[in-house]
This record gives C-alpha cells, structure tokens and sequence, in this order.
C-alpha cells in the first residue's frame, strides 16, 4: 500500500493543473518530433498527459507510471475523452521499477510533476536514461505548497492541522495548491485529502470533525480577507543530454 493510498479521487477532483505557460514550454520540447512518446513517473490521475494532449496531436502515446493502483485507475477515467483513438499504457509500479513495456520502444519527453522529491531521484535519473531516445528531454516540476505558503488562512490551517497531528510534517515535503482567488473552502477542504500531511488515514475517526473545524476556518478567512488567495510560483527544470538539444 502506497502513501497515498485511497486520495487517488480526491487527487482527480482537486489538485491543479498545469499553468498554460508550462504546457506549451513541454511541448516545444518535442516540435519536429513525428510521434513522441510521453513517460510520465509519478504520474498520480494523469494531469500531465491530460494537459499535453490538446495541444499536441501528433502525441503516439503517453506511459503513466503510478506505483498507486487506484491512480492509473482514475487517469484512464480522466484521459479516456482525451486520448481520441490513441492508446495510453498505464504502469502500477514504482517509478524507480520501470522498464520499456517493448523493446526498442523510447520516450521523447520525460515529466515528473509534483512527486520527484517522493522518489529515489538517483534511480529514477538512470531509468529514464535507459528508457528515453538520445535527444529526449526531461522536466522535473513543481510548485508551493500550502503547507510552507505564508497568507493568514494557510498558516491558521496549518496551525490547525498542527493541532491534530502534532508539529511535526507527518510525511516530508509533499504536494501543491495552487489557483489564485479560490474562494471555496470545500475545494481547499478536498485538496487536503490529497496531501500527504493532512491524509484522512492520518487522523483516524477525528478526520469528520477536523474537516468541519477545517471548513469553518476557512469560511472566517475567505469572509475576513475577501477570498483564499495563494500565490505560487510553479518551477520547471528542464534538462537534456549533452549534445542532445534540437
């Protein structure tokens, strides 16, 4: 069983998305590429693949690699409409685990949005070397968290998460929120369970009521402060092989 075990729908309802500027930085990555493959470790319900594909039509097939079975699960769900007669494969191992599901078969584009820090990075380096062709490129990306972002209502929300949990950050860095002027606490109430350090598993038979409290605080907020505004800064590092940029 997975960290994320059981978020993978709140995951699909909740997380963000892809800013625009970022989708079309990925693929100019692959302009001149006939039919690119797309590898996506750490894939969670696909927003990857989800945010590429109206864009590049001339995409062959995306591999989603989720050691989480329940999100390749929601990503088929997800990427079903999207796809239009192409194929996705969906991979349930770690991944560090990863091998080409055929031989000679290539990625052109290796992405890893808001899980890296979750994987064996050495590992992962070297399976997206053995499995990518030589001019492949790979973005590793992310933005803030809510947990580390400084606004009056993420840090009374953390303050309350804190209370219930302890100090401590139960699971390390973790994921992302993201979208500014979200005034729906029921939205940021969902994203929650799609973290690793507000989780319901964490909180046992306490959760219903922390996420009433939750709601009630953010409620005070958004009334307070005139919406739930988090500014973030969304980071791509992108990388190729010596010699290898088109």
């Amino acid at each position: 069983m997975t960290l994320f075990h059981a978020t993978a729908g709140a995951c699909a309802r909740h997380r963000p998305g892809l800013p625009e500027g970022v989708v079309h930085l990925l693929a100019g990555t692959l302009h001149g590429v006939r039919r690119p493959a797309l590898l996506d470790p750490g894939a969670g319900t696909g927003q990857v693949p989800a945010a590429l594909l109206p864009v590049l039509p001339q995409l062959a097939r995306p591999d989603l690699v989720d050691a989480d079975r329940d999100m390749p699960h929601q990503a088929d769900l997800f990427l079903r409409p999207l796809l239009t007669g192409r194929a996705a494969a969906f991979h349930p191992v770690p991944a560090e685990e990863f091998t080409a599901p055929e031989e000679g078969h290539r990625a052109d584009l290796v992405t890893c949005a808001r899980a890296f820090h979750w994987m064996d990075r050495p590992a992962v380096l070297a399976v997206a070397d053995r499995v990518t062709s030589p001019g492949a490129a790979l973005a590793i990306m992310g933005d803030g968290s809510l947990w580390t972002h400084r606004a009056p209502w993420t840090t009374a929300l953390r303050e309350l998460i804190q209370s219930r949990l302890g100090a401590e950050r139960r699971t390390g860095t973790t994921g992302t929120y993201s979208g500014p002027d979200r005034r729906y606490p029921d939205t940021v109430v969902g994203y929650l369970r799609s973290t690793g350090f507000a989780r319901p598993a964490l909180f046992g038979d306490r959760h219903p009521r922390f996420e009433a409290e939750a709601r009630a605080l953010l409620e005070q907020h958004a009334a307070k402060e005139g919406g739930l505004v988090e500014d973030t800064v969304f980071d791509v590092l992108l990388a190729r092989r010596p010699g290898g940029a088109r």
